[in-house]
């Protein structure tokens, strides 16, 4: 039997479908996405809940023409098989494949790139203030969801948005999830809708308010006004209205004939921003997924499980747990992923002590400042590429009054499948300008403990970088103990090189040691260990005695380790030494898995020992000269 959706290769194709054959896609379009997320891995829950939405979408609106911006992009996979994308989605998050996210340079039909939340009101505004003043006529949709419509930035445009009084529209996808359920007041005021009974009892309340009166001015004001009332006991209507924008709603998200009149009206009304609240179930269609929405947010490719050695995170939440149950003044802050950061026991046993603050990265930061303030210990758990959207917070509310808050960094260095919206190769730049700023990086899994440990002792602003994925299968102490601020480690000795390796790229470069030592290359292999401060006087007597250095990081080479660390020897009036940064270029690191990406910048041990060879003419290979120095007299 012929599929319904192997005939869709455009969005009017859509338009053209029946009733029957609507459903039918839509089942199609949910077994589709299962099998390929089961392969490939993505996000699967916040796919499964946005089918009928997606396809209503592309059957009111024109796409390219009208702008369909999907807020994190997460949720566009039914929209990237409507558009042309379908006959690649088994490419999804593959080296060289689609993306799990909307791309500008994969398709017309994606006007706006995304990976991090709450951008899409911000973007779909200023698109629809450049088509008024380009006198152009087309539509500019914001799909947002309720996690995400939570944060500073998406309000900021709201009232922009109201301000301007131009038309856009504004649908909240409301399934009460982000990542995790969402949390905060603004969350309640939505659940209203999605669980008090008395919605569809105002309904009919109103209707009997209005439809026997007769039809003069006086009586329809006072109904209209009846409406407001009866509408305001339970929705959070007003809130919108008083915003500048049209409210429709809410809608069942999952019901197409309904979907497409709330969509044709919002499309007609008349030059005003509109608001279309549309009520979804997170996995939808999908048992497992709808009962466990948060397991099926993103979901792994079926691959080897690590052979029971824990993964980073878990090491990371194993400490704090270890350390909450010593001092009762230590705290966790979380922009929303608690399940992410594995703080799911912690925040069990200490319910008190874990704050979720919703998909607010800088609220988090500046949380977190307040409560060093008044004594306590707060530890930030979040990912590299989202405390990007900290950095002013970073500095000026924590680091610049020297508040001893610790930023534990997950998914630090290469992440992946998810691709260059994700990956955390820019930390170690943005945070060694900082002052009082610590800046830390573990070898594995059993140092990430110890340097956890030190930094909630410190008393200083420090950060912990550690990589997404299992550890290293390493032995674990029982004893946490604390490792001196700035202090490295010499791993390995050797007279011909010396390689200075931080985080994970540690093991791979003991590894490379190794296989030179096999073509008579002996090499030194230190532990940086801290990104900032440096350990000087490891870096310079390896420097005065070795003469080359070789520096190895998961990180863009621009402001990076490697670059502090020919500034010290420029500052120690080093001279003569030849120095190999090695590390990511300056480019965007795409998507696929981390050993594709690490072999393919050579940051593999393979990769590492080809470099460092280049480094002896007479092996016959040559350094990429970009990445390659020496300290001029």
């Amino acid at each position: 039997m012929t599929r319904i959706l192997d005939k869709i290769n455009s969005p009017s194709d859509v338009k053209e479908l029946t009733a029957p054959e609507l459903k039918q896609l839509a089942e199609e379009l949910r077994q589709e996405m299962i099998a390929t997320v089961s392969a490939n891995g993505g996000h699967l829950a916040s796919n499964l809940g946005v089918v009928e939405l997606t396809i209503a979408l592309h059957r009111i609106f024109d796409s390219p023409k009208d702008k369909l911006v999907w807020d994190v992009g997460h949720q566009s996979y039914v929209h990237k098989l409507l558009t042309g994308r379908r006959e690649r989605f088994n490419t999804l998050r593959q080296f060289g494949g689609i993306s799990g996210f909307t791309s500008r340079n994969e398709s017309a039909h994606d006007p706006f790139g995304a990976g991090h939340a709450s951008t899409s009101i911000s973007a779909a505004l200023g698109m629809a203030v450049a088509r008024d003043l380009a006198g152009d006529h087309y539509q500019v949709v914001s799909i947002i969801g309720d996690g995400a419509i939570m944060a500073g930035m998406a309000f900021e445009a709201l009232n922009h948005a109201g301000h301007l009084g131009t038309k856009i529209i504004v649908i909240l996808n409301a399934n009460g999830m982000s990542i995790s359920p969402t949390v905060g007041a603004f969350s309640k005021l939505l659940s209203k809708v999605r669980f008090d009974p008395r919605y569809s009892e105002a309904k009919e309340v109103s209707k009997h308010i209005i439809t026997p009166l007769p039809l003069g001015k006086q009586v329809w004001d006072f109904s209209q006004k009846a409406i407001d009332r009866v509408k305001g006991l339970v929705l959070p209507t007003m809130l919108w209205e008083e915003l500048g924008f049209a409210y429709i709603g809410p809608v069942d998200g999952h019901n197409l004939h309904d979907l497409e009149t709330a969509l044709a009206q919002a499309r007609d009304y008349p030059l005003k921003p509109t608001f279309v609240h549309v009520i979804t179930t997170k996995g939808k269609g999908y048992a497992p997924a709808e009962s466990n929405a948060v397991y099926f947010h993103g979901v792994p490719a079926h691959c080897a499980t690590g052979n029971g050695v824990p993964t980073y995170s878990q090491i990371f939440a194993r400490t704090m747990l270890h350390m909450a149950r010593e001092n009762p003044k230590m705290v966790v802050i979380t922009p929303a992923m608690p399940e992410g950061n594995s703080l799911t026991e912690l925040q069990s046993e200490f319910p008190q002590r874990v704050f979720d603050v919703g998909i607010c990265e800088p609220h988090a930061v500046t949380f977190a400042a307040g409560m060093a303030t008044q004594d306590f210990l707060p530890v930030v758990a979040i990912y590299s590429t989202f405390l990007q959207r900290s950095f002013d917070q970073i500095i000026h509310d924590v680091c610049l009054q020297n508040l001893p808050v610790v930023f534990a960094i997950d998914r630090g260095g290469i992440v992946g499948d998810d691709g260059k919206t994700h990956q955390g190769i820019f930390d170690f730049s943005y945070l060694n300008l900082i002052p009082n700023l610590v800046v830390a990086a573990p070898k594995d899994e059993n140092e990430l403990q110890h340097l956890l440990y030190t930094a909630v002792k410190s008393g200083k602003p420090m950060a912990v970088r550690y990589p997404r994925g299992c550890g290293l299968g390493v032995t674990l102490d029982e004893e946490l103990r604390e490792i001196p601020l700035g202090k490295g480690e010499l791993l390995k000795d050797g007279d011909d090189v010396a390689i200075l390796a931080i985080g994970a790229t540690v093991a791979p470069a003991l590894a490379a040691a190794e296989e030179l030592a096999g073509v008579g290359i002996n090499a030194s292999v230190a532990n940086a260990r801290f990104a900032k401060p440096l350990d000087a006087e490891l870096i310079t007597k390896l420097a005065k005695r070795v003469k080359r250095i070789v520096t190895v990081e998961e990180n863009t080479l621009h402001g990076g380790f490697g670059s502090a660390v020919i500034s010290l020897l420029h500052r120690e009036n080093i001279v003569g030494t030849q120095v190999m940064s090695l590390g990511i270029p300056d480019e965007f690191v795409e998507q696929g898995t981390q050993e594709i990406l690490r072999a393919k910048y050579r940051l593999d041990s393979c990769g590492i020992t080809q470099q460092v060879m280049s480094l002896f003419p007479e092996h016959g290979i040559h350094a990429a000269k970009q990445n390659t120095a020496i300290i001029p007299a």
